[in-house]
Order: C-alpha cells, then structure tokens, then sequence
C-alpha cells in the first residue's frame, strides 16, 4: 500500500501537542536520570522539571490566537486550550518549588515524585486540548492514575497511603460513569468527534432522546467528581488532609480546572441546543455546591480539611459562571481559575512551612502569634485569605465579580444572590486563620524553619498572582474573553 509520509506527518501536526511532548520527554528522562542521582541530590529534579515546566510554557504562548488541529482533529491548539495549560503549568511549577523542602522534612523525597508530576500535567493539558471524547478519556486517566499515586506518595504515613486508596477506588468508579456515558453519546451519534456530535445532535432528537440525554449526564458525573462538586465531593477533605501538602496544593488547583476546561468544550460544543436541561442541573448544583462547602467548612479546626471544603465552596462559585451560559460567565471561570491556583497553593505553601514532621499542628489554631513571630509570613498568608474570601481589592473579589455578573445577565437573579450569600459566609473561616495569627498568644516562637528559595519564590510569585489580576483585572480579563470567543 502506497502511503503518503508528508500528508501522514501534516495529518498527525506534532507541534499541536509541542508542550505535552516536552514535558512526557522530559518525564521519562527524569525518571532514568533518577535511577543514577544519589538520594540527596534529588533537589536537583526539581529543578530540571521547572525548567522544562518553563519551557512547555513558552512553547505554548507562542499559538496564542491562532487555531490548529491535528492527530485526525483529536486534539486542537486554540486560545482556550492555551489558556488552560498555562493554568496547568503554573500548578506544576508551584507545586515543584514547594515540593523539595517538605518531601525532604518527610523523608519522602523519591526522584519519582517529579516526573509523576509532569505526567499529570501532561493530562491535563490533553484534557483541555481535545476534541475527541476519546482523547479526553486518555487525558483524564493519564492525569487520574498520577493522581492517586501523588496523594499516597508517603508510603510511611498510614493517611497517605488512606488517602490513595481512597481517591483510587472513587475515582474508578466515576470513570466508569465518564465513559458509560461516553459509550451512550457514541452509541446515537456514531461518532466521539465533539463538532460532530454538535451536528448531530438535533437530528437524533436533541433532549427528547433519552440515550442521549443519560450519556450527558453520565459524562457530567465524572467530570463532577474531578471539580469536587456535590454530591461527588465525598472524597475531598480526607484526600485533601491525608496527601502530601504540596501534593494537596497541586490536586486542589490543576485537576479541578482540567475538569472545568473538559466540561466548558464539551457542552459548550457538543451540546449547546440542549443548554436548558444543563444548565437547570448546573444550577441546582451550583447552589448545593457552595452551600454545603462553605457551611461545612466554618466547623473545621484543621486548615487542610477547611481548604478542603473551602475548594468544594469555590468549585460552586465556578459553576455559576457555567449555569449562566453566558460570555461574562465563562470567561469568568477562565480568570477564576487562574487566581484560584495562585491564592490556594499559595496558602498551602505557607502551610507547607508552619507544619513540622509528621505534621502534628495543623489546627488553625497552631497559628496563633505567627503575625507577630513570622511578620512577613503572616501577611502572605493574609493574602491568600482575603483572596480566597473575595475582598477587594484582590483577584479573587474580582474574580467572583464577574461569575455573578454572567449570573445576572443570563437572569439568574437568585442564583448571584446565593453565591454572594455563601461567599460572605465563607470570610468567617478564612478570617478566623487571621485573628489567630494577629490576636491570639501563641506559644510556638516558629523557629523549627526557615523559608528556602524555592518556597520564597513560590510564595512571591502566588502572592503577585493574588493582588496584581485584582488591581489590573483588565489585561487577564482580556485573554480570558478572547480565549472563551474561540473555543
């Protein structure tokens, strides 16, 4: 058989997936050089990761408006997916820096742990790039099964092997949803192309298929799961406090915009006609989602199940930018996202430093007096609370800003006025970090750490990314709105 190499090759268009094959390179080299790199030079990993997390960064700007498929149009370079990956780089990257300091505290810091973490990205970005249901099943799992290994990464520690197990087995069983409903939409469509599942949609019936309308509710259970949503959200706060802290930072940020990223190119594609029936679900979640996390969340003492509960809450917030339907919303949950990663890994690097071996103090009380010990510690950490609570003026108020804004557009009156509700619900919990750092005595003098580079960086970059989107939300904004235009 006479094959075309060149049309193969303008077929296949390598440079789509550019980004995705530097860091899968880079992985598979790392976890040979790890074989050869003495155990206390793993620092060194690190390192070469972000490097390479830096250059998969470049590498993707550089299509920022234009837009090119390839691999039998499975995958896409566009904005949207351009936007999302850089989202996915800065998790990485920020989840590297803080890595080596407590995987070392640990004595957990295992060269595995690094390429584990380029791999994971690597699914996500293939979940935010795909335009096939089958390339976003193979994105979802190559980020899942990294996922599970990354939360029991301390073999040592009885929860983190708990946390694991956990997410592993709940995490089988909603795949199992994902791609029964992913069989269902193939089964009346004859295909797994999204544009062409669009198309056909309104031939076999649209929403009065009932096939076709389980299959999208199958599909949304699993991404539901992956955004921590309820009822899907179960297994959150015990993975969230069982994982390794900066394994915790990482699968609070990335995961839950790669969901959110899948879920905007799915129904915004492939099943805008039946936006009645998803939307009306979205907002009844919406609404569940943010009430039982923020309220849930004021009775926690330890910070990392309140974060836990807390990231359950800001999943809420995203979706009702997605029930809304609308231009403002769905650019708001681009902009979101990308302040939610800054503000929440940057919270859990400050937490990542306040824990000792072992981490026995990690109550919300054990930061009492940390205002007056640790100054400048403390005001990071106040940053990231008040961002997380959306005060002004930081990125998350602007953030929640234009969710409910795309709300109110789309007449979604009730719906702004919850979310507005549970958000001035949730300052109580991340205030209350704050009064115990400023006006609580505290016993400890924090004098079992110092603040590494690395770490240093990490909470200067995550502390820039909380304050400057809030002061200049115009510029973000902007690439949010061209990205969402193009999708």
């Amino acid at each position: 058989m006479d094959i075309n190499v060149a049309q193969l090759f303008q077929t296949i268009n390598l440079n789509v997936i550019m980004p995705e094959v530097i860091l899968s390179v880079l992985g598979m080299a790392l976890l040979l050089v790890n074989v050869f790199v003495p155990s206390k030079s793993k620092g060194y990993l690190a390192w070469l990761s972000l490097i390479g997390i830096i250059g998969a960064g470049f590498v993707a700007v550089t299509g920022w408006g234009t837009t090119v498929s390839g691999f039998n149009d499975s995958v896409v370079q566009d904005s949207f997916s351009i936007f999302f990956k850089i989202i996915f780089l800065l998790a990485a990257g920020l989840a590297v820096l803080i890595s080596e300091q407590y995987m070392s505290r640990e004595d957990c810091n295992h060269g595995e742990l690094y390429p584990i973490i380029l791999f994971t990205t690597v699914g996500m970005m293939l979940m935010a790039a795909a335009t096939d249901l089958m390339t976003i099943f193979l994105g979802l799992e190559l980020m899942s099964i990294s996922l599970y290994v990354l939360a029991g990464f301390n073999r040592d520690s009885i929860k983190s092997n708990e946390a694991g197990l956990k997410y592993f087995l709940l995490g089988a069983f909603s795949t199992g949803f994902l791609l029964y409903g992913m069989a269902l939409i193939y089964g009346v469509t004859g295909t797994t192309r999204i544009a062409k599942i669009a198309s056909l949609v309104t031939q076999v019936g649209g929403a009065s298929n009932t096939m076709l309308l389980i299959g999208m509710f199958l599909m949304l259970t699993g991404f539901l799961f992956k955004i921590a949503a309820v009822p899907f959200h179960m297994w959150t706060p015990d993975v969230y406090e069982g994982a390794p802290t900066p394994m915790t930072a990482f699968m609070s940020a990335g995961p839950k915009a790669a969901g959110f990223a899948a879920m905007l190119r799915l129904l915004l594609v492939a099943f805008p006609v039946m936006k009645a029936e998803w939307s009306d679900l979205l907002w009844i979640l919406a609404v569940l989602t943010m009430t039982v996390g923020n309220f849930t969340a004021l009775r926690q003492d330890n910070i990392k199940r309140m974060l836990a509960y807390s990231s359950i809450a800001h999943a809420g917030y995203c979706l009702v930018g997605f029930a809304s339907g609308t231009e403002t919303g769905m650019s708001g949950i681009l902009f979101y996202m990308l302040s939610y990663t800054f503000m929440n890994i940057g919270a859990f690097a400050v937490i990542v430093l306040i824990g000792k071996k072992g981490e026995p103090n990690g109550t919300v009380m054990d930061y009492a007096g940390l205002g007056h010990k640790r100054p400048l510690l403390a005001l990071a950490m106040t940053v990231f609370m008040f961002s997380l609570a959306g005060m002004p003026p930081t990125a998350g108020f602007i953030g929640k800003f234009y969710l409910f804004s795309g709300a109110v557009e789309a007449g979604y009156i009730w719906l702004a006025i919850i979310g507005v509700l549970n958000s001035a619900a949730s300052v109580y919990y991340y205030l209350r970090v704050i009064v115990f750092m400023y006006f609580k005595p505290g016993e400890e003098e924090f004098d079992w750490f110092s603040i590494s580079a690395p770490v240093g960086l990490a909470l200067v970059v995550s502390a820039a990314g909380s304050l400057i989107p809030g002061v200049i939300p115009s510029l973000l904004l902007q690439f949010a709105q061209q990205a969402v235009k193009l999708i």
